[in-house]
């Protein structure tokens, strides 16, 4: 008998294929030999394009769960990009609406793949960057709790929740629970917090570094220099063995070697993560480390660093 369109294709919705992204081993680099590997999470293979479909998901589920989110309100929150398309993606899929605030100069790329899924922009001072677009969607929140959901994602902890439950685990059996180091950028700091704190606990040796960039003023999108900005409520340095400042000519650098000599189009924060475990090598015999790559290049072409 043949079998029914149902029995062949199992996914019911698009969200159901977030997470369980490849761990993918570098071999260009001359860093590397047989005692020091370095492994990509590959959150580009997520299909928003990025590891916040994750944190997304969780916390749109948790408001769900909370009765905080129903059916008559929209989801609103400030992201300067991946979030945004993330909260976009996983509300067309859903049937909820969703309002970003983003600062104004936000690229091309996003900007239309945001109206493309049908979300609503609410553009904040390009002045500000996204420190101005937190402070306006907190307004916005106060001043409509009858027409928003906001979940908040740098004091959520619904965030880190969805990399302690899905990005650490997959890390550690991907790894064979081999992993000596995990490094990740740091922007709401959910990935760093929740996988790190579940590394962590499965083996306290295992080496946890955040990066961020070396400079307030800085090229690399998605991260963000703590000091000089509105501290996330879900941060906590001390869960961190270390923090790498990253500078963003060489991050830039490191993205271009990605692509020549792995073929990974990575962004920015992409490639300041690997920066970092390329200078991580350089200190030690022998490693393993684990570096998440939270989206894909092509979310930077007008940019600027590939022209």
């Amino acid at each position: 008998m043949e079998k029914s369109l149902k029995q062949l294709n199992n996914i019911n919705s698009i969200v159901e294929l977030i997470g369980n992204t490849p761990l993918i081993e570098l071999n260009g680099f001359k860093e590397l030999s047989s005692d020091k590997r370095i492994f990509i999470k590959a959150e580009w293979f997520n299909p928003g394009g990025s590891i916040k479909d994750r944190a997304a998901l969780s916390m749109i589920n948790d408001g769900i769960t909370s009765k905080r989110l129903t059916s008559n309100k929209t989801i609103m929150d400030s992201s300067s990009g991946n979030t945004a398309i993330a909260y976009a993606m996983i509300g067309a899929a859903l049937g909820f609406k969703v309002e970003l605030v983003t600062p104004e100069n936000i690229n091309i790329e996003r900007k239309k793949t945001l109206q493309a899924y049908g979300a609503k922009i609410i553009y904040s001072s390009p002045f500000e960057g996204s420190d101005g677009a937190i402070i306006e969607a907190r307004k916005l929140a106060k001043n409509f709790p009858d027409k928003y959901f906001m979940p908040d994602q740098y004091n959520n902890n619904a965030n880190p929740d969805a990399h302690y439950k899905t990005t650490g685990p997959e890390i550690w059996e991907q790894t064979n629970h081999e992993i000596t180091h995990f490094i990740s950028g740091i922007g709401t700091s959910g990935t760093a917090m929740g996988t790190s704190k579940f590394l962590k606990e499965k083996n306290k040796k295992i080496k946890t570094i955040g990066v961020q960039p070396d400079d307030s003023l800085h090229g690399l999108e998605g991260l963000k220099h703590i000091p000089s900005s509105i501290v996330p409520g879900i941060y906590n340095e001390d869960q961190l063995d270390q923090i790498y400042w990253a500078n963003t000519e060489k991050s830039y650098e490191v993205m271009e070697k990605l692509v020549k000599l792995e073929g990974m189009f990575v962004g920015h924060s992409g490639g300041a993560v690997v920066l970092a475990a390329l200078e991580e090598l350089e200190m030690v015999e022998k490693a393993t480390i684990v570096c998440v790559i939270p989206d894909g290049g092509y979310r930077y072409l007008s940019g600027g660093v590939w022209w």
